[in-house]
């Protein structure tokens, strides 16, 4: 591969940089990380980052300074299989599997992941609101079949982590287009309220404050309660919910709140965190879009990749990370989106200014999935 590679400057949007380079086969050197700071290189939980991609890939160069200021990364293929990777407990299990999600449909083997480490914590999306907004979306993509699972095996609070979670995704030669411009109303309110190491009345508290608030607007909702005891409780006491909300036409809007990890700021309440939550679910709709803030991205993926055709989606207000990501899309597949801002009008109650994405899929094949 001939390719010519990119340059980028300091830590932001690394995983982007990285995910985005291993699709495309283009290198990438990223200079001056942190280069400034008292501490500088890139952190534990890059490397391991790092480390992970390694591992899914096969023939990958990855060479770092002594400093870890200067990263150079030469894509090799993505090769999949049985992976099992302790994620570094700086970061969430959430934010390796983000990557995962993006490059596992385009595997050579079909993927099956274990990775172990924190499952929920106040940073990155947790296991669960993956599981409850990602995997439908995979599904919209023909993404689908048995094979594709995400399942927590053991929950692990930040920060001592202790928790392992399983991964498996089918491979596809080809991604589907997709349009999706009508989100439909909202139908019913699913959610999982989770608390390990401390009382399980912890849980019925949160929901009984989630429920207060969001009884007042529709009758179907249904909390689970999710109470790890012994070695599946990990090694951290916690607790928090994740609610999903779920529209007539398919699409998951979700929202959560995981409880201060222990012995960093003040503690939380069961009863705050459950009416917060509920109020970020609600903030949440009235943003809307087909697909819910924390997965913007990996549809754009998709439909970047897709097959050379229309593919449409309606999102809410993009977050500053999808901007960035759009903008990455441009130096790695020549791709831009148009984008089309739509003002619901007043009477319509819709919610926030959505702005409808469309593209025309790269034609991305599969090269190393042979056709049986």
């Amino acid at each position: 591969m001939a390719s010519q590679g990119l340059t980028y400057d300091g830590c932001n949007f690394f995983r982007q940089r990285l995910v985005l380079s291993t699709l495309s086969g283009k290198r990438v050197k990223i200079r001056n990380i942190r280069s400034k700071d008292d501490n500088p290189g890139l952190r534990d939980f890059e490397a391991s980052f790092i480390r992970l991609l390694d591992k899914v890939t096969n023939g990958t160069r990855i060479e770092i300074n002594q400093t870890g200021t200067v990263l150079f990364y030469q894509p090799g293929l993505l090769y999949g299989g049985v992976v099992e990777h302790e994620c570094n407990t700086q970061r969430s299990v959430g934010y390796y599997l983000e990557a995962l999600l993006m490059l596992a449909p385009f595997m050579k083997n079909p993927l099956k992941a274990v990775l172990k480490g924190v499952t929920n914590d106040p940073t990155d999306p947790s296991v669960d609101q993956l599981k409850y907004t990602a995997i439908p979306v995979m599904k919209k993509f023909g993404i689908d079949g048995e094979g594709l699972e995400l399942k927590v095996v053991k929950r692990g609070m930040a920060p001592g982590g202790g928790g392992e979670v399983l991964f498996t995704c089918p491979v596809r030669k080809t991604l589907r287009p997709v349009q999706l411009s009508d989100p439909g109303k909202i139908k019913r309110i699913r959610g999982i309220a989770y608390s390990v190491r401390v009382s399980p009345q912890m849980a019925n508290r949160i929901v009984d404050s989630a429920r207060s608030i969001l009884n007042k607007f529709i009758p179907d909702i249904y909390i689970y309660t999710d109470h790890m005891k012994g070695d599946k409780s990990g090694k951290s006491p916690g607790f928090g919910l994740t609610l999903v909300a779920e529209t007539l036409n398919g699409t998951f809007l979700s929202a959560e709140q995981v409880s201060t990890p222990q012995g960093q700021g003040d503690p939380v309440l069961p009863e705050d965190l459950g009416r917060n939550c509920a109020k970020l679910l609600l903030e949440e709709i009235y943003r809307g879009g087909c697909i819910d803030s924390a997965n913007q991205s990996l549809a754009l993926v998709y439909m970047t990749l897709g097959q050379q055709d229309v593919s449409k989606a309606l999102l809410g207000h993009l977050s500053p990370y999808t901007i960035e990501f759009l903008r990455h899309m441009r130096d790695f597949f020549q791709m831009m989106f148009k984008i089309e801002t739509q003002k619901p009008s007043e009477d319509e109650r819709k919610g926030g200014d959505k702005v409808l994405m469309t593209c025309v899929g790269a034609g991305y094949t599969n090269i190393s999935k042979s056709i049986k």
